[in-house]
């Protein structure tokens, strides 16, 4: 893959929130300035194409919910197999005797994984519920193939 033409930009700042901007730096150990704002840049497209666009990405949906209530996991399991097409894979810990980490890993268009989200987050016994997407970086899945019946037992 050929590296991609850097170009130089110019920004102003007031001093406090360059020297805010420095503590942050170090903190999180960037090796750069430049490294920093590519990463919030990144970030915030990534932010809108998940809101608006119909451009393919992936992430996870992170649910904690309270495994108690009654049919709450029975409508998660639902759900996932209704977005069978969108939803990758799924891994479930128990963190108390009546709390669930699920972690569901989802790929397709970012406006769809939105509505699946708020789909599952929206329902009563999610105690909380965040998706976080990025670009598509793992082989395209979605959507699934069309089942080709004329190749099955050949």
């Amino acid at each position: 893959m050929d590296k991609e033409k850097l170009v130089r930009i110019s920004i102003s700042l007031s001093e406090s929130l360059l020297t805010q901007f420095d503590d942050m730096l170090d903190e999180r150990q960037f090796d750069s300035r430049s490294q920093a704002v590519s990463d919030m840049i990144h970030q915030q497209l990534t932010e809108h194409r998940k809101n608006v666009g119909e451009e393919v990405m992936a992430g996870t949906i992170n649910l904690v919910y309270d495994h108690s209530v009654p049919n709450l996991q029975k409508q998660i399991a639902e759900l996932q197999y209704k977005y069978i097409d969108e939803v990758i894979s799924s891994l479930n810990v128990n963190l108390t005797h009546t709390n669930t980490l699920s972690v569901i890993l989802v790929q397709g268009p970012g406006a769809k994984l939105k509505r699946i989200a708020d789909e599952m987050i929206s329902r009563r016994g999610i105690i909380t519920g965040k998706m976080l997407l990025s670009t598509a970086i793992i082989p395209p899945v979605h959507p699934l193939p069309p089942l080709d019946l004329d190749s099955i037992g050949n």
